[in-house]
């Protein structure tokens, strides 16, 4: 172990190992755990929790907690925790496969909530009581301070929440992280909120520690584990194509004077499309760029090395490992144009629409009205969650989605006549793209929205198909406005069900 970063003389005789610290939550209470996206979670309390629940659980003592995070974590805490079936509630976001088993199951509860309405909800007491906060830091200031970590997601609603705290310093976090973070305590309960005074991506309105009474400090665990850092694979000519259709989009708005040449605030969900679309803006002609998203992923860390983008705001890094291994080595660089502040601020919805971002997130299927579904497979397994999409798309300058045209190798049709679950209506719509072309749907009543969607964004193989359909609809439907076979509607889904072709 590295020499201690914990300088608070209050906090020293609190030190413990996490067995102990596990022992110290009960069963039933609510944790609020740090962690978004790999980045910044506890890794030894919930490895150890989950063994002492495992232990419980042979012993014929049901043993379950509610985990409250900021987004998805790792497998040392959602898997753990769900392999032992440790997980009464789980919100507001996961991306774990044992956990997604469980929930489609109906082995774990699971609210899937905007990432904006999270710290709110706790504040409201929407979500019921908030017993103890696990939140890792990367050290302890000798006044009580704490400088985070490589996340920040609902730190600061969990540590001012929760009756009892315990942290995880973790020495493998960069101690040149102090600095980056922007903590904002400005925020009130209705009726008493006040306007977020930011107004540009770069601007600094908080503090760059998160504060904690040291005597809600119950223990404090000294580790050095690394954050879950996931590989992006390299793009493919569907993602490259999804990017290039981006691109000259863009640039027709800048001609068309409804963008400025250095466009507006960009926002990128997760993943290897939202990788390839940075690496296009990279090598494309724009300069001077500016992000106000979630996430700080490989792309745009490339964007800010290469100085196409000038500063960034995000809540937390979601990096691969050689992306990770030059933000550390150059940390004093990144410092300087890199932001990393609470969910409840970088997602936002009045500062999301004030800065007139331009957001970009995935989907796994989209109707040809413009509904999109970015959360269900079939209709009712969740596959992940909203996450921040809707802050961001309801409130973006603007709304784009993404997604190939096709699944599991042509089968399936990413663009169907209805979504099977909707996340994101019509009316929060504006922008569709795949690798066949992007749908500019602004300004289109939804008979026009149908014809420009199957014309520039269904896979060929399908669009016979979908005209087939539109046009009976057409013909067939009680009204003439968005006009259905209710019938048949899910025909699509219900076939793939069976494991036939859409």
């Amino acid at each position: 172990m590295s020499e201690s970063r914990i300088h608070c003389a209050a906090l020293g005789g609190k030190i413990m190992s996490a067995d102990e610290a596990a022992a110290l939550i009960p069963s039933g209470a609510n944790v609020g755990m740090s962690g978004f996206t790999g980045s910044g979670y506890p890794k030894a309390i919930p490895a150890a929790l989950a063994r002492r629940i495992e232990v419980e659980n042979a012993r014929g003592n049901r043993f379950r907690i509610g985990v409250w995070t900021g987004a998805s974590t790792a497998p040392e805490l959602d898997g753990a925790l769900a392999k032992v079936d440790g997980i009464e509630m789980r919100l507001p976001y996961q991306s774990d496969p044992v956990c997604r088993e469980r929930i489609n199951a109906g082995e774990m509860e699971y609210i899937d909530i905007h990432l904006s309405h999270v710290a709110q909800f706790v504040w409201f007491g929407f979500l019921g009581k908030l017993d103890v906060a696990v939140v890792e830091v990367a050290g302890v200031l000798p006044d009580g301070r704490l400088i985070p970590s490589s996340s920040v997601g609902n730190n600061k609603t969990w540590l001012d929440q929760a009756d009892k705290v315990i942290l995880e310093v973790n020495a493998w976090q960069s101690p040149k992280l102090e600095g980056m973070h922007d903590i904002y305590y400005g925020t009130e309960l209705p009726p008493y909120r006040k306007p977020i005074p930011l107004v540009a991506t770069a601007d600094r309105i908080g503090e760059p520690y998160l504060r904690c009474d040291p005597d809600k400090v119950i223990a404090v665990v000294e580790t050095n584990s690394p954050d879950r850092n996931s590989a992006f694979a390299a793009p493919d000519e569907s993602s490259r194509r999804i990017a290039g259709h981006i691109l000259e989009f863009l640039q027709h708005e800048v001609r068309k004077g409804r963008l400025p040449p250095n466009l507006l605030p960009l926002q990128s969900g997760v993943g290897n499309i939202a990788n390839a679309v940075m690496a296009g803006l990279n090598e494309g002609p724009f300069e001077n760029l500016s992000a106000y998203t979630e996430v700080l992923q490989d792309g745009m860390l490339d964007m800010i090395r290469s100085g196409k983008l000038a500063h960034a705001s995000a809540t937390a890094f979601s990096l691969s490992n050689e992306a990770l291994a030059e933000l550390n080595a150059n940390l004093d660089f990144y410092r300087e144009r890199i932001v990393l502040r609470p969910q409840e601020i970088s997602n936002h919805p009045e500062v999301i629409r004030r800065l007139g971002v331009i957001a970009m997130n995935g989907m796994i299927e989209a109707d040809i009205y413009g509904n999109v579904n970015s959360t269900h497979i079939m209709g009712s397994k969740i596959m992940n969650g909203i996450g921040g999409s809707g802050d961001f798309a309801r409130n973006a300058y603007l709304s784009i989605f993404m997604t190939p045209s096709q699944a599991k190798d042509g089968a399936l049709s990413c663009i169907v006549p209805m979504v099977s679950h909707v996340d994101h209506t019509e009316h929060d719509v504006q922008v569709l793209v795949t690798e066949q072309g992007l749908a500019d749907l602004r300004g289109l009543s939804p008979r026009q929205r149908a014809k420009v969607v199957i014309d520039n964004c269904a896979h060929p193989d399908f669009r016979p198909a979908l005209r087939d359909y539109f046009a009976r609809a057409l013909e067939q439907a009680p009204g003439r406005h968005t006009p259905h076979l209710l019938g048949e509607v899910f025909d699509w889904h219900l076939r793939a069900l069976r494991g036939e072709r859409m």
